[in-house]
């Protein structure tokens, strides 16, 4: 067994619960396995900074349900305990695959665009990627996080709604966060007495535990110097603030007999090709599966720093830039031209290149902070970007345009952006025509492909249900390592 952590709505402290759980079970020594509902990359971060292992992102648009099953069962009986911690509010989540497809073709066939869900049963016909969804799929016990900073009686209200709105939800307790005094607490209790619904914790308001945050959400691990400080704060909270009584044996992981076998993969070379992976402040959002089924596929990941390096590893056949925080970083990077000019170089040679989002951001010929500074980049791609106070936010449904390096024409991918950046220019080929997931809204064009050994856009993918895009890169990696070009 598991736990899943779900907030009754966004920021009502999902994290703080989370990291102050990990915290407490490592602290007592204990093997932890988390894992996060959606397409984040920055809670994970944290969850790794606390338990030494990295975390798992369960996303059914970007994988799928069987995928998220399968990963889930792996990794979670590899660890003592393990934890969910979940995405928004328990049912926020998007209208199915399955359904939009159903409306598609309904309004094809003039038919009635609303009508009835195929899937009836179900109380909220958007929740799939849900919290809930994944509770579900993973048969897990939910804990409700409700934000008690503004509620005395209304509480009951809320954890009794959440408690029968979907019969299939397990929920075994709620934790009360920004809890103001003993006698708010003893307000909350006896509101919740009648509902027989355990108080597996209670978090009273906390001034000195603040995880600061940015415009793309939390400020990363990397740039926190006081966070091992922090951490030993959340674990003396958590020593005292939770029923461990009824918490431990949730969170106790149940091991499968036989645990499901990944997909098979083709056989690795005999000489594995090196990949140079950007990892550091300004580049740091990776999905770790994406990096193991790399390696997997026989891959040597050869980790630098665009910051720091001033040129790229020897001996490589491909080039890794993952999203991430270039334009806080943007005057260190523009300062190390030696490493700029090598990934030109490099690329302009024939390397075959990822750069999703922030790793886009730094093939542009600059990037324009938010106060309107310019710094030149890496300028491989004929464009700038320019930081706005403008959010595009979502999940992607991204249709190939044209062969690239990772995909055929006609290739349908489903990603998500995140990003307060735009192009001031946009290809004349572009790699992808993109529409909104959960409905036909048109997104327009883009990506760039150009080199034609660079696949550069603002989408992120995840790679668990298409392994054919890390083959491809490989097979392309495999390419440069036979013709005797070593970059």
């Amino acid at each position: 067994m598991a736990l899943v952590i779900a907030g009754e709505r966004s920021g009502v402290g999902k994290t703080t619960v989370t990291l102050t759980l990990l915290a407490s079970l490592r602290r007592r020594d204990r093997l932890v396995q988390s894992f996060k509902v959606g397409p984040d990359y920055i809670d994970p971060m944290f969850h790794q900074h606390v338990t030494s292992l990295a975390c798992r992102n369960l996303d059914p648009v970007l994988t799928s349900e069987a995928y998220i099953q399968q990963c889930f069962a792996r990794h979670n009986q590899l660890s003592e305990y393990a934890l969910v911690e979940g995405v928004m509010g328990l049912f926020d989540g998007v209208k199915s695959g399955e359904e939009v497809g159903e409306q598609r073709r309904g309004a094809e066939e003039g038919k009635n665009q609303n009508a009835q869900c195929p899937m009836p049963n179900a109380p909220c016909p958007t929740d799939f990627a849900s919290t809930a969804h994944i509770a579900r799929l993973l048969d897990l016990p939910v804990v409700l996080v409700i934000d008690c900073s503004r509620l005395s009686g209304s509480v009951a209200a809320i954890a009794h709604g959440y408690r029968f709105f979907d019969p299939r939800i397990k929920i075994a307790g709620v934790v009360l966060n920004r809890v103001g005094s003993d006698r708010h607490l003893s307000l909350l209790k006896d509101s919740l007495e009648p509902l027989q619904l355990p108080i597996l914790g209670v978090l009273r308001r906390q001034d000195n535990i603040t995880i600061p945050d940015r415009h793309l959400g939390l400020v990363p691990t990397a740039e926190l110097p006081e966070l091992n400080a922090l951490i030993d704060r959340l674990a003396d909270l958590g020593d005292t603030c939770f029923d461990w009584q009824h918490l431990l044996p949730l969170l106790k992981s149940k091991p499968l007999p036989s645990p499901p076998s990944p997909p098979s993969s083709p056989s690795s070379p005999s000489s594995p090709v090196k990949i140079a992976v950007a990892r550091d402040r300004a580049f740091n959002f990776y999905y770790q599966d994406n990096l193991d089924l790399l390696q997997q596929l026989g891959a040597e990941l050869v980790f630098w720093s665009p910051l720091e390096d001033a040129d790229i590893p020897k001996d490589i056949q491909g080039m890794y830039f993952g999203g991430g925080f270039p334009e806080v970083f943007a005057q260190q990077l523009a300062e190390n031209t030696s490493a700029r000019d090598a990934v030109k170089t490099a690329i302009l040679k024939g390397m075959p290149t990822i750069a999703e989002c922030g790793g886009l951001m730094y093939l542009c010929e600059q990037i324009v902070d938010f106060e309107g500074k310019s710094w030149p980049m890496a300028g491989v791609l004929p464009t700038s970007a320019v930081m706005g106070g403008r959010l595009t936010l979502g999940y992607r449904r991204a249709v190939a345009l044209q062969d690239n390096l990772l995909v055929k024409t006609g290739t349908t991918v489903y990603g998500h952006e995140f990003h307060r950046s735009h192009l001031t220019s946009t290809p004349t080929q572009p790699l992808f025509a993109t529409s909104r997931y959960d409905c036909d809204e048109n997104m327009g064009y883009e990506g760039w492909g150009l080199p034609a050994n660079v696949h550069a856009s603002y989408v992120h993918l995840h790679w668990g249900k298409s392994r054919e895009i890390p083959q491809q890169f490989i097979k392309e990696c495999l390419k440069v390592a036979s013709s005797g070009t070593w970059i």
